[in-house]
């Protein structure tokens, strides 16, 4: 087991795009026994498309991203209110408590997903993602697996998000510095020529938030208004 974790530590780290990292936690999952795994990252804003890297079969993923089903998949649900582990399946984990929800296992079990371990991350930046281990083997197998390595996927799935998210914040970049998806948000309306107030009802936060975030962001870059922070990241864009 320690190779195995070793092995995911170092390929991971030096993967540079999703088919690299996505590989080093296939291999992880493989050398535990577990068939498939999913990194849901849900999106800062509402109506947003979560990012998704798994080895779940394409086209369930792909279905299940076209209807949106993470608007009202129970596993995800739980994941967004709780910060502990949890398994489920159909009888098993967070309840199910409508007939779409029903419906939602009924069809991910046909592609081979019956029942699943899934681990909260809920970041310092906002951000909630859930990483998963599923698979169609009987439950007491997979339970018996998920009891004996539970501390190591929690592991696992905490450094796999904090590369996910180094990955996609290279968006976030303005001269080499990194801002939160918050700061990023806020100075572009600026540079939009929107006020922290307009900024506000755009984002549905208070003006004195979205000032706030526009300040961090002005300090982080190292100058001394907005304006010059805009500059910033317009010059940052025109140069990708």
């Amino acid at each position: 087991m320690y190779r195995a974790f070793q092995k995911f530590v170092d390929r991971l780290a030096e993967s540079t795009d999703r088919d690299a990292a996505q590989q080093s936690m296939a291999d992880m999952a493989a050398a535990l026994n577990l068939s498939c795994f999913a990194y849901l990252a849900l999106p800062h804003e509402p109506g947003g498309a979560p990012k998704l890297i798994s080895t779940y079969p394409p086209p369930w993923t792909g279905h299940y991203l076209q209807h949106r089903y993470q608007s009202f998949d129970p596993v995800v649900r739980w994941a967004i209110r709780h910060t502990h582990p949890f398994q489920w399946g159909l009888g098993l984990g967070p309840p199910v408590t409508s007939e779409s929800e029903r419906d939602l296992f009924e069809e991910a079990a046909k592609f081979g997903i019956r029942c699943g371990f899934t681990i909260p991350i809920h970041d310092n930046e906002g951000g909630i993602a859930a990483v998963t281990f599923a698979t169609n083997e009987r439950r007491i197998d997979f339970e018996r697996l998920i009891n004996e390595n539970t501390q190591v996927l929690q592991v696992v799935a905490i450094l796999f998000h904090a590369h996910a998210r180094r990955m996609s914040g290279s968006d976030r970049a303005v001269g080499g510095v990194l801002l939160s998806p918050r700061e990023f948000e806020c100075l572009e309306w600026s540079s939009r020529g929107k006020s922290a107030w307009e900024i506000g009802n755009i984002l549905g936060i208070s003006r004195g938030t979205a000032a706030f975030h526009l300040d961090n962001a002005r300090a982080k870059l190292g100058v001394r208004t907005i304006r010059q922070a805009a500059v910033l990241l317009a010059q940052s864009k025109s140069r990708r």
